[in-house]
């Protein structure tokens, strides 16, 4: 089992359900499983042609997957994927 951590921006979307685990042998199973229990986070992690978006950081065990192999980085029993979409700041004031 593998723990998927969600921040608390996506947890409207699990039922408020913070940690939920998954049996996944790849970052994307567990992704796919996530999005097959919940399919309202669907259009919030993946665009429309099935890819990870951008903004949507994934780390294991505090490492970004980006540095492994991405969505085909392998799970072993007892990982932690934490998801952590980027957040936009507000409106930069110009200088004078």
């Amino acid at each position: 089992m593998i723990t998927i951590q969600l921040p608390t921006a996506l947890r409207t979307f699990t039922d408020g359900q913070a940690d939920l685990q998954f049996e996944a042998l790849t970052v994307e199973a567990a992704l796919c499983q996530l999005t097959e229990q919940f399919a309202d986070l669907q259009r919030h992690l993946f665009d429309d042609n099935g890819k990870l978006r951008s903004f949507v950081n994934v780390y294991l065990n505090d490492e970004d997957v980006r540095s492994f192999d991405g969505v085909n980085t392998s799970l072993k029993d007892g990982d932690v994927l934490m998801l952590i979409p980027a957040i936009a700041g507000g409106r930069e004031t110009p200088r004078t």
